[in-house]
């Protein structure tokens, strides 16, 4: 199988990879943190892991719910990855665009709901049964 490049760009292998995947990963995060919501998730993550604490979470339940977050994260992630592309690709108002942006944000209101829904088992569960 052939490998494509562009002229006079090389491919980082190696440790060098590793480092230049990871350069990309905190550019998103940084780009990520430009987003209310996003902040809002974050902020939102901090708050019920400190009450996943106090309630007396086992370490398993704090895993699952930082596990939880971490998927609302990626998934906003790609919501606004979406949301770029379409703004870039369509700038003026389309159906399709619309249709697009539309699904990112349900993908981030389930996530979201998974992880409220966890959040108030564990929690009730800690809090009903003691």
């Amino acid at each position: 199988m052939a490998e494509f490049s562009k002229p006079g760009i090389t491919k980082e292998t190696g440790i060098r990879h590793f480092f230049a995947a990871a350069s990309y990963s905190w550019g998103g995060f940084l780009r990520l943190l430009q987003e209310s919501a996003f902040r809002q998730e974050l902020f939102f993550a901090a708050i019920a892991l400190i009450i996943l604490i106090v309630v007396g979470a086992t370490i398993g339940e704090i895993v699952i719910g930082l596990v939880l977050f971490l998927g609302v994260f990626a998934i906003e992630a790609m919501n606004t990855a979406v949301e770029e592309v379409i703004d870039r690709i369509s700038p003026e108002i389309s159906n399709v665009g619309k249709h697009a942006k539309d699904l990112g944000s349900f993908a981030v209101f389930c996530m979201l709901v998974a992880a409220g829904i966890y959040m108030i088992y564990v929690v009730g569960s800690h809090l009903l049964f003691r």
